[in-house]
């Protein structure tokens, strides 16, 4: 199980950071050489705000929401690992961890989901 789990985090990584990197050489190819307007403060896109919006915008090849996709894929790594370990424990028919593994899910979705404000969509 540990070789699994230890598997699944190092693709994880390897993947999330291979679409940072990705996004961010295609960010410097379009605006490598614009210069920042620290004057006015921007916000972030309401496109980036969401995985729907992230997703949308990677289809459309903008290159700020393939970071942001890699962003949201290395913040889902350790949770798909929490989420192995529940079907892990289950195999094991260690029903202890696997309740104890469930409240550990259900925390670390909610805090993604922002709580009761609204986090990622």
């Amino acid at each position: 199980m540990e070789g699994v789990i230890s598997i699944l985090l190092q693709a994880g990584l390897t993947l999330a950071a291979g679409v940072v990197l990705a996004g961010g050489i295609c960010y410097l190819f379009r605006h490598g050489t614009s210069h920042p307007d620290y004057r006015v403060f921007r916000g972030e896109p309401t496109d980036l705000r969401s995985v729907a919006g992230i997703l949308h915008g990677v289809a459309a090849l903008r290159c700020r929401d393939l970071i942001q996709l890699g962003l949201v894929l290395l913040i889902a790594t350790p949770v798909a690992r929490v989420a192995f370990s529940v079907f892990a424990f289950a195999m094991e028919r260690d029903r202890t961890y696997v309740v104890i593994t469930l409240v550990v899910l259900a925390i670390l979705l909610y805090s993604l989901a922002g709580g009761l404000s609204g986090g990622l969509r």
